[in-house]
């Protein structure tokens, strides 16, 4: 595929999604998003950012802190492994698979494809297979090209390259991964890092699965983490979630808990539709996550369309964070925060019955007693008690 059309309107079935496209609207730009303007942009670049992915390489310089020692970023950047390795495995191509070009074909597609006469069953087979590899959550949309970036990145000299996907994809399949609960309750730390990249090598391996399989049925499956696409307009499209102020898509099994993977596909796939619950009206009255960020990069109030902010798309209403000051925060800590993810009133078990009851009233029309019921809750616990915890 070569550069896609980039400017592009609403369609009909936005408004289900909760997606607000105006007539401003454009593809995003992959060079544009932070991680990679910090490797050319000087207004991101620092010695803090090349430091932070630096201490992903056996440069981690650990630090006293509770949750910054040796072990706390060894565990981190042992998680990040099996990311890793598939990630670079083609870097001499200027591909960063999963993260800034899809995930190369390990296997063929099938020279004989199988017949497939119905999709809502061939919709569940996906689902049951996804289960089987490993992944938490999984849902089917149309695909909607809007979504697609206008362009990857060369990694070789960080320019702009065709986002090459095989023509006739019909479908996008999102897949959700749980993020450990006792780990993101730790967050800033290194050690909380750990569940960011336990499930990015998780992922990997699920994604890639999952595409093996259809492959060998006969269709084309592209495995797709961090690349190709924006996923969190898939995932609330296929019905997983909905999007909450701390950019994070809020699920009712999992909270905000969760990372997502995606494959395009040609396989006939019934599509599952969004599910809108109430997670927004919430967020309306609810700032927790933009009270607690360090460096105020969460917006309060309304959403708004767009913004200044390169790293961000043009022409969607939403709520959109500042990704200059989230990014430079993570740099000078040499890793990831997600305390955003921690203070969600929605970080819960919902497989105990008090939080079933919590999130029912969370999503009436009594959110406001919801949230006084929330008010004590997601503390950072010390990362050391982690460690404490006997297997």
């Amino acid at each position: 595929m070569s550069y896609p059309k980039n400017q592009m309107g609403a369609r009909d079935a936005d408004a289900a999604a909760g997606i607000e496209v105006t007539d401003g609207f454009t593809r995003f730009t992959q060079r544009d998003d932070v991680f990679t303007r910090a490797f050319y942009d000087d207004t991101v670049r620092s010695k803090h950012t090349d430091a932070f992915f630096a201490s992903y390489r056996m440069e981690a310089a650990p630090r006293k802190g509770d949750g910054f020692t040796q072990r706390d970023f060894a565990l981190r950047n042992a998680s990040w492994l099996i990311s890793d390795v598939m990630t670079d495995r083609h870097a001499d191509e200027g591909r960063r698979e999963g993260f800034q070009a899809p995930i190369s074909y390990d296997t063929p597609v099938a020279d004989d494809a199988m017949d497939i006469d119905d999709p809502k069953a061939m919709n569940h087979e996906i689902k049951r297979v996804a289960q089987f590899f490993g992944a938490d959550l999984c849902g089917v949309t149309d695909m909607d090209d809007r979504w697609l970036y206008a362009s990857r990145v060369d990694t070789r000299d960080l320019s702009e390259a065709p986002n090459d996907l095989p023509e006739g994809m019909t479908s996008v399949i999102v897949l959700g991964h749980e993020m450990d609960a006792d780990l993101v309750a730790t967050y800033p730390s290194a050690l909380a890092g750990a569940a960011t990249g336990r499930e990015y090598s998780h992922e990997a391996a699920v994604v890639m699965q999952v595409a093996a399989y259809i492959r060998n049925l006969g269709y084309e499956a592209v495995a797709s983490m961090n690349d190709t696409g924006l996923v969190i307009p898939y995932a609330v499209k296929a019905g997983l979630g909905e999007y909450a102020r701390n950019q994070l898509v809020i699920t009712p099994e999992f909270g905000p808990r969760l990372r997502f993977s995606k494959i395009f596909t040609n396989l006939p796939l019934d599509h599952d539709n969004p599910k809108p619950k109430g997670v927004k009206a919430f967020c309306d009255i609810c700032t927790k996550c933009a009270d607690a960020c360090p460096v105020k990069a969460l917006p309060f109030g309304a959403p708004t369309e767009g913004g200044a902010n390169v790293s961000a798309i043009k022409g969607v209403k939403k709520w959109t964070s500042d990704a200059e000051k989230c990014f430079g925060f993570w740099a000078k800590m040499k890793t990831d925060c997600a305390i955003c993810m921690r203070v969600c009133p929605f970080n819960r078990d919902f497989g105990k019955w008090q939080h079933k009851i919590w999130l029912k009233i969370a999503l009436s029309p009594a959110r406001r007693i919801a949230l006084w019921l929330d008010r004590k809750r997601g503390g950072r616990i010390k990362p050391n008690t982690w460690w404490m915890q006997k297997p």
